[in-house]
């Protein structure tokens, strides 16, 4: 993956109205992204699946989760802190991101002529673990 920096963090002057509105005024969801496949007490599997020109809207990451990119691809992410980035993908691209508790916010969108498909893997706080915690 290489990603480059297109405008520096609180700078909203090249954004589009429509998304600084969006980013403003709309319902923010939680979701990672595309179509929940698969849940159980530990882990979300989310399959992600942008067509060229296609977009995810803002949503705040606010847990730790793994992806990888089957297809590649080429993505502009906006932040909610006004930093834009340009991501080049290529098939196998993988990352693990901390984002417990920090309310991250940011879109993604395919701005290539290939669609990208990404599956995510979201780890949810263990209910096991809790009980282990706190237990007598």
């Amino acid at each position: 993956m290489q990603c480059v920096e297109l405008n520096p963090v609180g700078n909203f002057d090249p954004w589009e109205q429509d998304k600084i509105d969006e980013l403003l005024h709309q319902e923010i969801t939680l979701s990672l992204g595309g179509k929940l496949i698969f849940e159980n007490e530990s882990v979300k599997l989310w399959d992600l699946h942008l067509d060229p020109g296609e977009r995810i809207p803002f949503r705040h990451l606010n847990t730790n989760y793994s992806w990888v990119c089957t297809t590649g691809g080429l993505a502009l992410t906006r932040h909610g802190n006004g930093k834009i980035n340009m991501i080049k993908l290529d098939p196998g691209d993988t990352q693990y991101c901390e984002f417990k508790g920090k309310n991250y916010t940011n879109d993604l969108e395919n701005i290539g002529e290939d669609p990208i498909i990404i599956n995510i893997l979201e780890y949810k706080e263990s209910q096991v673990g809790k009980q282990l915690l706190f237990s007598d």
